[in-house]
């Protein structure tokens, strides 16, 4: 029978523990001839990002042992920091960022790359075998550390450790592709375009000729990929959407193939990342977003791409085993999972299931994807949208007339958008009696480039009348309580609540910002290379618009900063450095206002122990339930989180 408790204080089974227990965040996938491999982060491991082999007979084995951890810190975010051929396994190990081997066989991988003059100054991502050698993004660091000192290069690595420089000049490159006769296909581009601004798609044939293929300015270019006849398949956003193009074998114009009318690409935040494949048939497995959700479809020569009817929303790393197609895939009741889907047939094969919860997938909140009104602000565009967690928990309704508390949560990025597989901190709240609403606003990805380029220049002002529309769009319709409304986010997301807290004051009641950048101009000064002119778009061209990061800086706003707000940062991020944590902590003490903060040693830019990610989601429950003035569970033992003036 269920029972009536007040929302935000119902008992549930989704808790912190479980939210870390024996939990593996599934990374990229691969196929290996017969055998299929995959990458976790693994929580309770420390984070240690872990190579899985499955084997053509179904045996499941962790490749690399305890300590070693595949993970690369190239333009901090990493990606694509291993990759395998024919059973040997080429990967950066995460302690000294050195290229390692592991051949069939072997007990202990063994390094390949010499020990750099800087530790883990020399670092490798975006990995491909060709032949014997791999070849790789190579990323330099100076001594001094700056970010203006440090180089992005394309090299070959031989099994012995001879290097031999083939790209070098942008300040950014990416996909080394070889093809045939020697070719060589790679995505390059300068300060201060971000990739998913102006990558452009360069060919070096054999000769030593080379030819920009797409791309530039105005124009995105992503996933360069080979097919068996010598074309040249990627994906390009000049309709607008990223859309799939072909440059035939011969040379002449890329063409276009395919145009969904929505973006089959995303930003390209990290390295590896695949969302289209060629299949031995020649046909083409894809998947792109609708509605806030991904299909994965079928593309075959001549004919319209057929969708396939599977219980996902979500489909990464789309790779080719024959003619299946083999990725990670995911939904709003199943957390990621490794699914091979043979299109001849239409059978589908788990080959590595989801962690087992224990729960009924009737407990999860389902989401909602909404469309709502906001200003225009000048971009042409006045609509935004998201995806709504409404509270949801079989044991337990609140009280008649009582509306629930709204959480509204805010991506990073800021060039980036919600993903719909089951993602248990939503769970966490929803399944408590929170409403949760995570909105796309506009400079999301995934509605075409004029919505992605809505925040150009407007960073600090679309954002934050974005979720301000979102929040009274769902108390004006009844559905939330607005005394009650939190927003909550990292990164740039954490921005985008202070900023909203500050600079659209009265909306919201409480904020919880997890490593969230407080001051603009010192973020453009000493944040790394990759994100270093990221603002010059996003704000102003810095330094010659710094009356406009002035002008948008949460720490300039702090006389109209008075909602209680919860801090969270690791010590060592070197994305949004701990001295913007300490800032607003600073300023908040300053003004009396209420506030907790939490410094995690050994953290960078985003939480991976187990530990650490428990205190995080547990304190900012216990922050809310003392802001607002409701009981948690006894059961929990939830301490409560110190809040001070």
């Amino acid at each position: 029978m269920s029972s009536s408790l007040p929302f935000g204080s119902w008992p549930t089974a989704i808790t912190s523990e479980l939210v870390v227990r024996t939990a593996a965040r599934l990374g990229e996938v691969l196929v290996d001839g017969e055998d299929v491999w995959w990458s976790e982060a693994r929580p309770d491991e420390g984070g240690r990002s872990v190579i899985v082999r499955r084997a053509s007979d179904g045996t499941v084995a962790d490749v690399l042992p305890v300590p070693w951890n595949a993970r690369t810190r190239v333009h901090e975010y990493g990606g694509g920091a291993w990759t395998v051929s024919g059973g040997v396994l080429w990967f950066t190990e995460f302690s000294d960022q050195r290229l390692y081997r592991l051949d069939p066989g072997a007990d202990d991988p063994v390094a390949v790359t010499a020990e750099p003059e800087v530790p883990a100054g020399v670092r490798y991502a975006d990995l491909q075998v060709t032949g014997d050698d791999v070849l790789a993004v190579r990323e330099t660091h100076p001594a001094s550390g700056a970010a203006a000192g440090v180089v992005n290069e394309i090299v070959r690595v031989r099994p012995d450790g001879g290097t031999d420089v083939l790209v070098t000049g942008p300040d950014f490159v990416s996909d080394p592709r070889p093809g045939p006769d020697g070719a060589l296909a790679w995505l390059q581009w300068d300060h201060p375009a971000m990739p998913w601004d102006a990558a452009q798609l360069v060919v070096r044939s054999g000769d030593g000729n080379e030819i920009v293929v797409a791309g530039g300015p105005g124009e995105s270019v992503v996933q360069p990929t080979w097919g068996l006849d010598g074309s040249l398949w990627f994906l390009c956003d000049r309709t607008d959407v990223w859309s799939l193009y072909r440059r035939r074998p011969g040379g002449g114009e890329a063409e276009l193939v395919l145009d969904v009318g929505s973006d089959i690409a995303g930003p390209q935040w990290v390295f590896g990342q695949r969302r289209f494949s060629l299949l031995a048939d020649g046909s083409v497995a894809l998947a792109y977003g609708r509605d806030g959700a991904d299909r994965l479809a079928v593309l075959s020569p001549g004919s319209e791409p057929r969708e396939l009817d599977l219980p996902y929303a979500s489909f990464l790393y789309v790779g080719a085993q024959g003619t299946r197609a083999v990725c990670a895939a995911g939904g709003p009741a199943a957390e990621r999972v490794v699914l091979a889907v043979d299109y001849g047939s239409g059978a589908t094969e788990v080959l590595r299931p989801a962690r087992d919860l224990g729960l009924d997938p009737a407990r999860f909140s389902r989401p909602e994807f909404l469309t709502f009104p906001t200003p225009d602000d000048g971009t042409g565009i006045d609509v935004a949208h998201a995806v709504v967690y409404p509270p949801a928990n079989p044991d337990t309704h609140a009280p008649d007339g009582e509306l629930p508390p709204l959480v509204v949560m805010v991506h990073g990025g800021p060039t980036s958008s919600h993903d719909r597989v089951l993602n248990l901190e939503i769970q966490y709240f929803a399944s408590r009696g929170f409403c949760v609403a995570h909105v796309d606003y506009r400079g999301s990805t995934g509605y075409g480039r004029r919505y992605r380029d809505a925040l150009q220049g407007r960073w600090g002002v679309v954002d934050l009348d974005d979720v301000v529309a979102c929040a009274r769009f769902l108390a004006d319709a009844g559905r939330v309580d607005p005394a009650r409304m939190a927003i909550r986010g990292g990164s740039a997301g954490g921005y985008t609540v202070l900023a909203a807290l500050s600079m659209r004051p009265g909306v919201f009641t409480a904020g919880a910002s997890h490593f969230g950048v407080a001051d603009l101009a010192a973020l453009a000064a000493e944040t790394h290379k990759f994100e270093s002119r990221y603002l010059d778009g996003l704000v102003a061209p810095w330094p010659e618009g710094a009356d406009v990061y002035a002008e948008r800086s949460p720490i300039n706003h702090v006389d109209t900063l008075d909602t209680p707000l919860a801090v969270f940062q690791g010590e060592e991020d070197a994305v949004v450095p701990a001295s913007q944590a300490e800032a607003i902590v600073a300023a908040l003490r300053t003004r009396g206002v209420p506030h907790a903060y939490l410094l995690f040693p050994g953290e960078q830019h985003g939480f991976r122990k187990a530990e650490n990610i428990r205190a995080a989601l547990d304190g900012e429950l216990s922050f809310y339930a003392q802001v607002w003035g409701f009981d948690l569970p006894p059961e929990e033992g939830i301490e409560p989180i110190p809040i001070t003036r």
